[in-house]
């Protein structure tokens, strides 16, 4: 039997994300953008419930290409308030546009959203050591750090926990449990 980290549970939709998606480093500036603005959207809500909308936010959001989405108007925004299959929480949709427009800065500032990124952990995954999901802490140095310079950016939904989220599923920190198979996979 596989020995899976103990957060993903059965669900089939969680664990195909445990296994073939979290904690992989991602280079991808479209990807790295899609997981921000889900990460945010989670605030509040269960992961599961964020993934179950995946989809309808990859249709609702110009499948996150952050040229469009950062030209969203009032217009979009009231489509999106009707549209069931995402949350419906205008202060998520009006970050999801502003972070748009702090991403593009970001990429326009530095060669790439993951250049940027990736010198805060030195190009290099941090690989931690957590027996227990217990163990693993909701933030760290690290993610306070990002959140701190993301909001002087202007972009929302992004405390540190949510950051720290993030971090997790776009690999930039290993927090698989040591006894998951996922752990030395990563490593």
């Amino acid at each position: 039997m596989i020995k899976r980290c103990t957060w993903c549970g059965s669900d089939p939709l969680y664990v195909a994300y445990h296994d073939n998606e979290w904690g992989t480093p991602v280079h991808d500036d479209r990807h790295l953008f899609e997981m921000l603005i889900l990460e945010g959207a989670q605030a509040g809500l269960s992961w599961l419930t964020i993934l179950k909308k995946r989809d309808n936010y990859r249709q609702a959001f110009h499948q996150f290409d952050p040229h469009k989405v950062a030209r969203y108007d009032d217009e979009d925004i009231h489509r999106l308030m009707q549209n069931a299959g995402i949350v419906r929480n205008r202060l998520k949709i009006e970050a999801t546009i502003k972070n748009a427009r702090g991403f593009l800065q970001i990429q326009k500032e530095n060669s790439s959203f993951a250049d940027y990124l990736w010198r805060y952990v030195d190009d290099m995954p941090v690989i931690n050591t957590w027996q227990t999901v217990s163990d693993i802490p909701a933030h760290t140095p690290l993610s306070d750090q990002l959140s701190k310079d993301l909001k002087k950016r202007g972009f929302n939904f992004v405390g540190t926990t949510i950051c720290y989220a993030f971090m997790q599923s776009i690999g930039m920190v290993n927090d698989h449990t040591t006894d998951c198979f996922r752990y030395n996979e990563l490593k």
